[in-house]
């Protein structure tokens, strides 16, 4: 098969971590190095909807009622997606599951083909690093350049070093406040499934508070060996 592994062998990996960890960059970086295909709840339902496929379909009408998507659904699509050619490497789910409900779920659904969670990758934070990393983000709202209180500000107080535009922008919700609501909410969610997967002998925790290319590299060994 060209050096492709069969179904039943393809990797699945799972990537762990609150608003802001890294998640997203992380995976780009792993789906470069190890050709597998990064698989977001978001996107996925996105793309089934457009596809019009029957799960999409009944996505679709969910969605438009106004309520929330179900596991079943949620599962059917990801079912569909895992049988195409481009998840024959191997995938890493970006997402889901968010509760030990959605991780059975899984389970039983990858055993249909013979497959189970290589490894779920905790990207370990420090809660108050991430509330000052977050809420000191703004950008210019000229140009986009991007600043930080503390990291990285302008040389100029409220002028911009890149086009010496005067408006600065913040999000609404990279305040200290919301960053630390956010990330109780997600560690509240998370913590069973650290269990999860830590009594199945599957969770591998990585430091994420470092640089880019440290994590990367720390990733890396992980992936290789959950993958061989």
């Amino acid at each position: 098969m060209d050096g492709m592994k069969s179904p039943a062998t393809a990797p699945v990996l799972i990537l762990l971590g609150p608003p802001g960890a890294g998640k997203g960059t992380q995976a780009r970086i792993l789906e470069e190095k190890f050709g597998l295909v990064q698989l977001s709840t978001g996107d996925l339902l996105r793309a089934a909807v457009s596809a019009g496929t029957e799960a999409g379909k009944r996505a679709k009408a969910v969605m438009e009622a106004g309520d929330l998507v179900s596991d079943e659904i949620v599962i059917a699509i990801l079912r569909d997606r895992l049988a195409e050619p481009d998840c024959a490497k191997g995938v890493i789910l970006d997402g889901f599951p968010r509760t030990t409900v959605q991780a059975e779920a899984l389970d039983t659904l990858l055993a249909e083909s013979g497959q189970q969670i290589n490894a779920a990758i905790s990207l370990e934070v420090d809660d108050a690093e991430m509330v000052t990393r977050i809420s000191g983000r703004f950008t210019c709202g000229t140009c986009g350049e991007g600043y930080h209180d503390t990291f990285k500000a302008p040389e100029k107080a409220g002028v911009c070093d890149k086009c010496g535009g005067t408006e600065m922008k913040r999000r609404a919700d990279d305040n200290a406040e919301t960053v630390a609501s956010r990330l109780e909410a997600y560690h509240a969610q998370t913590a069973p499934l650290i269990t999860y997967y830590g009594d199945k002998g599957a969770l591998q925790r990585v430091p994420a508070m470092g640089a880019i290319d440290e994590i990367s590299a720390e990733l890396a060994k992980v992936v290789a060996k959950a993958t061989a």
